[in-house]
């Protein structure tokens, strides 16, 4: 596919905990920790243009012309279940940030996105919205999450995961123009049911010991 939008964090260390992530025999306490650094790593990058302004900060020796973040108000919001494991990485960043939660499945007839559960914070319409999920496959999910945080009457949204597929990002990128995707690998394909190949398995699954 031609003129997708979308941001690969190639980070080393990214690259690294991805390739642990993806490996069959790591086991649920290492998954989750590995999804905890490598989300906060790329939360890091994802917040690269957050807006500054200079201030003078006295220091025990003196004044030092300084930066920090101007105004901007944030909220993560996790897709469950899988991206809750992306919380507590990002929060380390930016422990300030409110956290909102969307609950979606996939229709196992009908393969559509169906909505079981959302709660934002009252203000994230005056907030910079960060939705996460470990995987963007069909890009139905992601797409029904930023339907309900515009919904909301956020203006400015980005979608960060940790592998996607093309299909998922056009997607996205058709319905959602305006939404900065960042990922750390674009996976080739979906199997018949629907899970990303190579991709690492089922996120959620591997997360919480359930597979």
């Amino acid at each position: 596919m031609e003129n997708l939008k979308y941001t690969i964090i190639d980070h080393p260390l990214v690259q690294h905990k991805l390739s642990l992530m993806r490996d069959v025999t790591t086991g649920s306490k290492e998954f989750r920790e590995l999804v905890s650094e490598t989300s906060m790593l790329m939360c890091y990058e994802a917040m690269r243009d957050l807006p500054v302004k200079s201030v003078d900060i006295q220091t025990p020796l003196g004044i030092a012309s300084s930066k920090i973040i101007s105004g901007t108000k944030l909220a993560f919001v996790p897709i469950l279940r899988s991206g809750l494991g992306m919380v507590d990485g990002v929060m380390g960043l930016i422990p300030a940030a409110k956290i909102g939660h969307i609950g979606t499945f996939r229709d196992p007839e009908t393969t559509s996105t169906v909505e079981y559960y959302c709660k934002l914070p009252k203000d994230i319409s005056a907030r910079e919205v960060i939705i996460a999920d470990i995987m963007l496959a069909t890009g139905g999910a992601a797409t029904e999450a930023v339907n309900l945080v515009k919904k909301a009457g956020s203006q400015k949204i980005k979608f960060m995961c940790l592998i996607a597929t093309e299909q998922g990002i056009a997607k996205v990128n058709a319905a959602h123009p305006d939404v900065e995707i960042y990922c750390a690998a674009v996976d080739g394909s979906l199997n018949d049911q629907l899970f990303i190949v190579p991709g690492l398995g089922d996120a959620g699954d591997r997360m919480y010991g359930t597979k």
